[in-house]
């Protein structure tokens, strides 16, 4: 099968340069938009593999975060969860997209979600994957700031399949080469803060403003979501949709890839 990448590019919005990646069937382009927001430590061109997939069946847009991939970086820029939000609100304005699904993976889900909150237009669809549910007073996140720190700086001095190996033992081989050759475009304190917010900002008070139908997907072995935070936000949000990736850790896709596919149910109008 044909690949359905399309092509990478920079747009400048919320004041800063955005790169992203486009995937689509270029026959077709006018397919509906999907706009993925990858995770605290995962550079877009991580979620190649994904998106190669949803490709076929919408025009699918993956977001570098700021401090993140090709997108811009560096100290003088800030990196709190309300900026990101609003980057993702200006990514999309600044590309002109309307009827688009937002979807984003644990960090990237709390952007979007929190996106939606501040005003986030032409959005039809959101979907939640895995997103962290700490915050004041809340269990905490189950992985360590180490464990992101660490692996960062052992790229940014030059890593190999083998040392990253360490940190994700049940990648393959590919998946460990791409993290090696890209986690050191992950700026250290934007990926310090980012886990500092899991924390600090707590995410639920943004469920109840959402109007568009949403999706909550989670991981059934990834000790992030649990069955009081399924009920705790079915009542915040009582029309949200709640599906189970039964076999996969919090990075579903690479866990049970064929599983992430199915926990989208009939929510996105096909069978992926």
């Amino acid at each position: 099968m044909s690949s359905t990448y399309l092509y990478g590019a920079n747009i400048q919005a919320n004041g800063i340069r955005q790169h992203y990646l486009r995937f689509a069937d270029s026959t077709d382009t006018a397919r509906q938009p999907l706009v993925l927001i990858p995770g605290i430590t995962s550079p877009a061109i991580t979620w190649g593999f994904v998106a190669e997939r949803l490709g076929q069946h919408f025009d699918t847009y993956v977001l570098d975060v700021r401090g993140r991939g090709l997108s811009s970086t560096g100290p003088e820029l800030a990196y709190d969860t309300d900026t990101c939000a609003d980057d993702v609100i200006a990514f999309i304005k600044a590309l002109g997209l309307s009827n688009a699904i937002l979807a984003g993976h644990s960090m990237g889900a709390r952007f979007a979600l929190r996106a939606m909150s501040r005003g986030a237009k032409g959005i039809a669809k959101l979907v939640l994957i895995d997103p962290p549910v700490s915050g004041p007073d809340r269990r905490e996140y189950p992985s360590q700031l180490p464990w992101y720190v660490d692996s960062i700086r052992d790229c940014t001095q030059g890593a190999d399949i083998n040392t990253m190996r360490r940190y994700c033992p049940t990648w393959s081989d590919e998946q460990l080469q791409l993290r090696a050759e890209w986690l050191h475009t992950c700026f250290e304190p934007a990926i310090v803060q980012a886990f500092e917010e899991f924390h600090s900002v707590d995410i639920h008070q943004d469920f109840a403003g959402i109007k568009v139908p949403t999706l909550l997907m989670c991981a059934g072995k990834g000790g992030v979501i649990q069955d009081e935070d399924r009920a705790e936000i079915r009542s915040l949000l009582p029309t949200i949709r709640i599906s189970t990736a039964e076999q996969a850790g919090h990075m579903i896709p690479w866990d049970d890839f064929d599983g992430f596919f199915a926990a989208f149910e009939d929510f996105l109008g096909t069978q992926l």
